[in-house]
């Protein structure tokens, strides 16, 4: 309801912006209301309900940009604000070393929503506390088969509602329900511990609790950990080959393409705000990798927490080929940095928040299937050992030297995967990673994830995934 009071806010907004001097103008009406349930080792904590509702407003004008944005949804202060907005802009021109213009992506008139069978508003404070309490009960006081001192379960339902409107044309309304699950637990076994940190979600409505499996994957967590403390051994340090699961092909993809590969990083904007980038403005076309590295970003897949069909520029979204048979291929774009590369916008403009301004974000990064099924993968390592699950990943700020450790691994001898091992380590460099690449799976998987980016920050809700990877030549350390 309030989306539908906003809308005519939103439209005079973009009109006085314009009649107070600026050459484009946009307005984003954003309601996002989130129910949120936490269990702390078995212990319900208190519910969380929050509610964003505001307008944002972005303008050009003397070839800078202007911001401004407010919850006091009054049409006198959002021709107030308009109007701010358009003297930020001038005030900043003068500084500013090139003007900012945006490209001719085509405007989108488009009303969507992502598909629900059961309404997200339905989430109650007494249906996330059943779900948390179906997992605790399959994982508290031993019952996963090992000690976990250490749970702590939260369970998000979340809303989020827009009307866009710009100066070119476009005119969205979009409706994006989500559930998502984030869970840390720690395993304690013989005075030996082990930390797992899960998330799990889609879009959707209460049924995705079910689609996912999301009480038996968190029991199926809990009884892993308890594996790997009781019977992994040590790793092989020598020269092998390694196999990334769905997960770390993902956290890899994410991490080393993804963000490298944003082109407001790639041009400097993003240096003093959430990183760099190892890449210029003239790598596209660089051989970074094997023919089998293809890193792709999709917006389009249905019920991932990165569905954005249409971006917060009103372009449409399409999938990004960001690595294509080893080549940097495409970067992500905005209107603004697609203008200056020649370009047009692919949709990767996202704004978590009516007070946030919208910025170059990926949506769901991964690794493309290949022609092989997991056990043919599998048999092409005569030693080597399986990355299935990693309990800690980081990587430094222009995203080229990475590292990640495993705590679901199994060694591999003669194309058979025998015991666990504990704690591999993966250090490596995105070239030499991407270039290791011998071949793919046929088999795709998703995982949850939030990617944290700008000032002031913005966790953006994503899917990483992939195939089964296989690497060849590679050195492991062990923790």
């Amino acid at each position: 309801m309030k989306l539908q009071e906003g809308k005519q806010l939103a439209e005079s907004a973009v009109s006085k912006a314009l009649s107070a001097g600026a050459s484009y103008a946009e307005a984003r009406i954003q309601n996002t209301r989130s129910r949120q349930f936490i269990m702390k080792n078995g212990e319900s904590q208190p519910s969380f309900f929050a509610e964003g509702y505001g307008i944002g407003i972005r303008v050009i004008s003397r070839g800078a940009l202007g911001f401004a944005a407010t919850n006091e949804m009054k049409p006198r202060l959002v021709t107030e604000l308009a109007e701010r907005a358009v003297k930020l802009a001038r005030a900043s021109a003068p500084v500013l070393k090139r003007k900012i213009t945006f490209d001719s992506s085509k405007a989108v008139r488009k009303k969507w929503a992502a598909p629900e069978k059961v309404k997200i508003e339905n989430a109650d404070a007494t249906w996330l506390r059943k779900v948390l309490l179906d997992i605790e009960g399959r994982i508290g006081d031993g019952r996963a088969g090992v000690k976990l001192p250490g749970r702590f379960l939260v369970l998000d339902a979340e809303l989020e509602e827009k009307y866009y409107v710009n100066s070119d044309g476009a005119e969205v309304e979009a409706r994006l329900p989500r559930i998502g699950f984030f869970g840390s637990l720690t395993a304690s076994e013989g005075g030996a511990t082990a930390q797992r940190f899960l998330q799990q979600g889609e879009t959707g409505g209460l049924e995705v609790v079910k689609r996912v499996r999301l009480v038996e994957k968190v029991e199926e967590e809990a009884k892993m950990m308890g594996k790997v403390l009781k019977t992994a051994g040590k790793p092989p340090t020598d020269t092998i080959d390694v196999v990334l699961s769905p997960e770390l092909s993902g956290i890899a993809a994410h991490e080393s393409v993804g963000h490298p590969q944003e082109a407001d990083r790639v041009l400097g904007r993003e240096g003093a705000q959430a990183g760099e980038s190892y890449l210029k403005a003239n790598s596209l076309g660089r051989k970074i990798g094997s023919v089998e590295a293809n890193i792709s970003d999709d917006p389009t897949l249905l019920h991932s927490m990165g569905y954005t069909p249409v971006d917060d520029e009103g372009v449409a979204a399409k999938k990004r080929r960001l690595i294509k048979n080893g080549v940097i291929n495409e970067f992500l774009h905005n209107r603004a940095t697609a203008r200056e590369f020649g370009l047009e916008s692919n949709g990767a403009s996202r704004s978590v928040s009516f007070d946030r301004e919208p910025i170059i974000r990926m949506s769901n990064t991964f690794v493309e299937p290949g022609d092989y099924s997991t056990e043919e993968l599998t048999k092409e390592v005569k030693h080597g050992v399986f990355f299935k699950t990693f309990t800690e990943w980081n990587i430094d700020d222009k995203r080229f030297n990475q590292r990640y450790v495993a705590l679901e691994a199994y060694l591999i001898e003669k194309g058979e995967v025998k015991g666990m091992v504990k704690g591999p380590v993966l250090e490596i460099t995105t070239p030499r990673l991407w270039g290791s690449v011998k071949a793919r799976s046929k088999n795709m998987d998703f995982e949850a994830a939030t990617c944290g980016k700008g000032d002031p920050q913005q966790g953006a809700p994503v899917w990483t995934g992939g195939p089964e990877t296989l690497l060849t030549g590679i050195r492991l350390g062990a923790r």
